[in-house]
């Protein structure tokens, strides 16, 4: 028989998605029914739309792990059979090996109708042998590490300070939640631990910090929520000022103290006390946006919005910053008062020649104002030597219409006429056509 080239038998240690979509391809690409299968691969076989061809394939020498694994959820229960007994007997003889090399498959295919078995199997493998979740841990698989995650917590073979360094150290959010939950539930049950919640409060992920941090409480550290009430995480320091308050303290003035020295003000310090501060601090803020660091000037404009303190003069010079963060932040704060802004001077900002934060910060403004000004500006950047700002101009212009609202723009406005001239390739010809009518401008005759 003819094989198709196209459909490659996936290579040794290729991903689950990798073997069943071999199973899926295999079969949408041969015709089974005008061909013979004798030629073919045993792993093609493996795959045939014939069920009797895929149980004589799985009775063949070796036949390989992952497409048995695959044939364990088959639709045919006489597939399903032999595949199973085969699967059972390579467990049987290298459990260690099938487990590391068929996890991650075994887990996609337990979504299927028939696919619960399988992962039944190796469940009750590793919960008579679980010293063997050990590899599974540090897989590279993170729905493999979530697994092993689970079974280990419920097996109970952890202390909390290991429980507590497998929290810090996971990448995966979800994994490393399993591995934060058990640790708290450690925690609870068996009295607090230092070295297991300086663990989490030294850990990359913000979800697992805050658990340390509330941890603390218990430990009788509360003192110790001063020092994260600036964290990177917004997470962190709400978990910190919960545990000052708490306490009986107020996290506000310990918030103002950091800002005391300009010299050692960081941007977190600067978030911090704004999400705690009131209206009449704006002063403090205001008075960093001259800070040499760019980082502490955006957060300072980031803190003003908080406390909803919007000043169009003292925030429309600094869409010139040489900051990029500084630029972005302040085009947010004046989003909502882009009317107010002269179109003359945000249309000079976004020239060839500005730096590209700042042409992006005027767009964003220009955009948020709508009507010509928005669409004069977007059709404009078109063409712009910027991919980036080619790509987000017209991503605005597509959606400033659709089936339920009309663009904020004039009725049959001839500038608006020829804008729209610039920008019909974004759309259909009966799009395009909808449009120009709903704003009373001239149609063309349709071609035939």
């Amino acid at each position: 028989m003819d094989t198709d080239t196209t459909t490659e038998i996936p290579p040794p240690g290729s991903p689950a998605t990798a073997w069943i979509a071999f199973d899926h391809a295999v079969r949408d690409v041969h015709y089974w029914s005008y061909a013979s299968p004798l030629g073919a691969p045993p792993a093609v076989r493996l795959c045939h739309t014939d069920g009797r061809i895929r149980e004589a394939a799985l009775r063949a020498p070796e036949p390989l792990p992952e497409l048995v694994a695959i044939r364990c959820a088959d639709w045919v229960p006489a597939v399903r059979k032999q595949a199973r007994r085969v699967l059972t007997a390579a467990l049987a003889e290298d459990p260690a090996g099938t487990l590391r090399r068929l996890t991650p498959l075994v887990l996609r295919l337990g979504r299927r109708e028939q696919g619960a078995w399988a992962l039944e199997r190796f469940e009750a493998v590793l919960n008579e042998a679980p010293a063997l979740l050990d590899e599974l841990r540090a897989s590279e698989d993170p729905p493999t590490r979530r697994f092993a995650a689970r079974l280990t917590v419920g097996a109970g073979l952890l202390d909390v300070r290991e429980l507590a360094a497998l929290a810090a150290g996971e990448p995966d959010p979800p994994t490393s939640g399993l591995w934060t939950d058990a640790t708290l539930a450690a925690l609870a049950a068996d009295g607090p631990d230092d070295e297991a919640i300086d663990a989490l409060l030294g850990a990359h992920g913000a979800m697992v910090r805050s658990a340390g941090v509330t941890a603390l409480r218990g430990a009788g550290r509360t003192a110790e929520a001063a020092g994260h009430l600036a964290d990177r995480s917004g997470l962190v320091r709400a978990c910190a000022r919960w545990l000052v308050r708490q306490d009986g303290g107020d996290p506000y003035p310990l918030c103002r103290a950091a800002l005391t020295d300009p010299a050692r003000v960081s941007p977190y310090a600067v978030t911090a006390f704004a999400e705690c501060a009131r209206r009449e601090d704006a002063p403090v803020l205001r008075a960093l946006l001259a800070h040499p660091a760019g980082q502490v000037r955006a957060a300072a404009v980031g803190g003003l919005r908080l406390l909803d303190t919007t000043d169009i003069e003292l925030l429309r010079p600094l869409l010139d910053d040489p900051s990029p963060a500084v630029a972005r932040e302040a085009a947010r704060s004046l989003s909502g008062s882009a009317a107010r802004l002269s179109v003359d001077r945000l249309m000079a900002r976004i020239a060839p020649e500005r730096p590209a934060h700042t042409r992006r910060a005027a767009y964003r403004l220009l955009f948020a104002r709508g009507g010509v000004a928005g669409l004069r500006a977007s059709v404009q950047l078109l063409t712009d030597r910027d991919p980036a700002l080619r790509a987000i101009s017209a991503q605005r212009i597509q959606s400033m219409w659709s089936p339920y609202r009309t663009p904020d723009l004039p009725q049959g406005d001839p500038e608006v006429g020829a804008l729209l001239d610039g920008c019909t390739h974004l759309f259909s010809d009966y799009v395009m056509r909808r449009m120009r009518a709903s704003l009373g401008l001239p149609v063309a005759p349709r071609t035939v």
